[in-house]
């Protein structure tokens, strides 16, 4: 139990950080490009917030370990038969996520200078309740099984894995960016609208957790039935 919590915590310091973090991502970005004269180069931004991605992601792994800032992500890796959590650690570090998340949304707004504040904002609905649903629902599928097939049966390298997932989420990221925001992830989602009061309004939970946990669960449910987990073999017993 100790571990679970120690767990719990870990997603809950690493939720809140990649909140503040990933909210600077585009301000980031311009600064880059206007240092580097990148502009007029319609690749520039996106190839530059991919780097961002891969630089932060590389140094969350080296500092958090084996901590997670998505509940679906950690719900696909248990029902793909991954080992590690159970119903009850997810229990307890799924609500831990998204204090987190809430906590880092709240903490750059109270905190960042006013002239930038215009520029952070999370994931919002682009269109219609149910449109958004099935995309978002279409998107976590993705990246969720991208990220299964990346970390548990891609490069062996640390830095090509973290490479490849970068690349996923921006691709992901663009693809969504007209109908959900996107989020792919309830518990940064949670943050946003937690701030904007709308954490609990039924579109919210509708688009944003419910669709969400069916997308990433069925590319889970996909991964195993293509590359089942390996069974238990039975300890023989010896004949006396």
């Amino acid at each position: 139990m100790v571990g679970v919590v120690k767990s719990a915590i870990g997603d809950m310091v690493m939720t809140f950080s990649w909140v503040v973090l990933s909210a600077t991502f585009g301000l980031q970005t311009g600064a880059i490009v206007s240092a580097g004269g990148f502009q007029g180069i319609t690749w520039a931004p996106l190839a530059i917030t991919t780097f961002l991605i891969f630089v932060y992601v590389s140094i969350f792994t080296v500092i958090f370990g084996g901590a997670s800032f998505n509940p679906t992500g950690s719900a696909a890796f248990y029902a793909a038969g991954i080992p590690g959590d159970t119903l009850l650690s997810l229990a307890i570090r799924l609500p831990a996520q998204a204090a987190g998340a809430a906590g880092g949304a709240l903490a750059i707004m109270e905190y960042a200078p006013e002239k930038y504040k215009h520029m952070f904002s999370g994931p919002s609905l682009q269109v219609d309740v149910h449109t958004g649903a099935i995309a978002e629902a279409i998107l976590s599928f993705g990246i969720t099984f991208a990220v299964l097939v990346i970390i548990l049966k891609g490069p062996r390298r640390l830095l090509a894995k973290t490479f490849l997932l970068s690349l996923a989420t921006i691709t992901f990221v663009v693809a969504g960016s007209k109908y959900t925001g996107p989020a792919m992830n309830p518990a940064i989602a949670f943050g946003w609208a937690y701030l904007n009061s709308a954490h609990n309004t039924w579109d919210h939970f509708y688009v944003y957790w419910i669709s969400s946990f069916v997308g990433a669960l069925s590319a889970a449910l996909l991964f195993r039935t293509i590359f089942p987990p390996p069974r238990p073999q039975k300890k023989k017993q010896k004949k006396a």
